[in-house]
């Protein structure tokens, strides 16, 4: 997973920040509560170092431009997925990524690609993973009469949807949901839960253990412990 040590660039205070690169393929609404994030200092110790879309013309590019954010246009349609990624690579490489977060990207990512970013892609997907994964996670979810839902932000490995969970939020549906009126609602809490996400990987007080994403057991000691009380009142000592 990524740590403190691997983020690359600084900015005037010399302090170093996390480089992300984004990848979309239509309104990049993600994209832009991370960058919104970012600019309101609710997401801290990183930068949008680029965005990347696959699909030309989609809306989310003049979007994103409108933050001042570098986006390239590398389409995907009638070209082969690994020249694809190969193009993707280089410029996630070109422009010094340490953390690539999928935001509504439509393409699964190769294996090769998982491998070569292994520890540093994140996604966010509209249910609870495990929970209704694949295309159309909402309407999935009101055709099997579940009573909550939600969005899961998780590793990306090999296995589609299968990597540690990094965050969950919950959303309940209601009796007189409809896909639209739910879809509303998830992603209201998707555009909170990435960037907290985020910032939960970048803070380096997390790891992976088995399949959970947990606080690390140095931090918890830590809070455990509580404030040092050894030492003495002031004044004490000269007595």
């Amino acid at each position: 997973m990524l740590t403190a040590d691997e983020t690359s660039t600084t900015q005037g205070t010399g302090q170093k920040l996390a480089r992300l690169g984004i990848l979309i393929s239509g309104r990049g609404t993600n994209c832009q509560a991370i960058a919104h994030a970012i600019r309101e200092g609710r997401l801290t110790g990183c930068e949008i170092a680029v965005v990347v879309c696959n699909v030309p013309g989609a809306p989310g590019i003049e979007a994103v431009r409108r933050f001042g954010l570098p986006v390239v246009t590398l389409e995907g349609r009638g070209r082969e997925q690994r020249d694809h990624e190969e193009a993707i690579s280089a410029l996630l490489r070109k422009f010094r990524v340490d953390l690539v977060c999928m935001a509504g990207y439509r393409r699964v990512l190769s294996a090769g690609f998982v491998r070569e970013w292994k520890g540093r892609i994140l996604n966010i997907h509209p249910s609870l993973l495990p929970a209704f994964a694949g295309r159309d996670a909402l309407q999935q979810a009101l055709e099997y009469g579940a009573r909550y839902t939600g969005c899961t932000i998780s590793f990306v490995d090999e296995q589609v949807e299968g990597g540690v969970i990094v965050l969950q939020r919950v959303v309940e549906i209601y009796d007189d949901d409809t896909e639209a009126s739910l879809f509303e609602r998830e992603l209201a809490e998707e555009h909170f839960a990435y960037s907290e996400a985020i910032q939960r990987v970048l803070s380096g007080d997390f790891e992976a253990r088995g399949r959970r994403y947990v606080l690390r057991e140095d931090v918890l000691q830590e809070e455990d412990a509580g404030p040092d009380d050894s030492s003495p009142e002031p004044g004490l000592e000269a007595r």
